[in-house]
């Protein structure tokens, strides 16, 4: 949501903002409970888009969330003394939502960009990502690049980074039909359906839907892994962004974000964010 994400509206994503799921994870420090760290006393919030599998979603239950950056967030937690609480926003209104205190942190595939880094302040990296061209198995559409998708009816999630790659190759002079979701896993259903021809998306959400022995999708090209995802809070925010980055450099010491990366992914998908 982007990993990625600049603005996008989704109803969905609406009709659901503000839900709220907390989960425990341990007693807080004297600063947390004194106020000076984190909004709510004793618990790190957190704002997060749930709807893009495998970073964060709902289990089957259709309640609780989970995912790469959910069981990351309740590790950052932990590892400061704090609750941990997410409140599911749509992605248009997420950096709206750091900004008006709404909660700490967002913590939901947010790219680190230059335009992001003059506004925002940001986390040491966690996890690297690149864009990735996905096709049905027994498609007949041939092209193994983004740049031969011309012709062809192309999804993406609307206002994140595969939709700014995109929207670059048009202007190059690149003629697609474009197909633009409020959701990834929307784009998924239609290609899965034959609504779209072909699926530019993150790798790392590529990885998770091509993975299972009857998947339908055949990922056909990757690009160069020259993004990484971050922990996005209010600018100015220094106190809260060192003690996260304090965190981070303790779970990835101890072995505990190789562990959540190798259980989603079944591979290491974070260590090269940290060269």
């Amino acid at each position: 949501m982007n990993f990625k994400k600049f603005f996008c509206m989704g109803l969905i994503g609406c009709l659901v903002a503000g839900s709220l799921f907390a989960t425990g994870a341990g007693e807080a420090p004297r600063q947390a409970q004194s106020g000076g760290l984190t909004i709510k006393q004793g618990v790190l919030t957190i704002g997060m888009e749930i709807g893009y599998p495998p970073m964060e979603y709902f289990d089957t239950d259709g309640k609780t969330p989970i995912g790469f950056d959910v069981s990351m967030a309740k590790a950052i937690a932990a590892k400061l003394g704090l609750q941990v609480e997410f409140v599911d926003t749509a992605w248009d209104g997420i950096f709206a939502g750091v900004d008006t205190r709404k909660y700490d942190c967002i913590m939901s595939a947010v790219t680190v960009t230059p335009e992001r880094q003059a506004a925002y302040n940001f986390t040491k990296p966690y996890i690297g990502n690149a864009q990735a061209l996905v096709v049905l198995k027994d498609t007949t559409v041939t092209a193994a690049r983004p740049e031969e998708l011309g012709g062809l009816r192309v999804a993406y999630q609307a206002e994140t980074t595969s939709d700014i790659y995109m929207t670059k190759l048009a202007a190059d002079g690149l003629q697609f039909e474009p197909y633009e979701y409020d959701k990834v896993l929307n784009c998924f259903d239609d290609l899965r359906l034959g609504r779209v021809d072909a699926i530019v998306c993150d790798s790392l959400v590529a990885f998770d839907y091509i993975a299972p022995a009857d998947s339908p999708f055949n990922l056909v090209w990757q690009g160069e892994a020259d993004e990484v995802f971050a922990i996005c809070l209010k600018k100015g925010n220094d106190q809260l962004t060192n003690a996260i980055d304090q965190a981070l450099d303790a779970l990835f010491a101890d072995g505990t974000i190789l562990k959540i990366s190798q259980d989603v992914f079944k591979m290491d998908m974070v260590s090269s964010a940290r060269k």
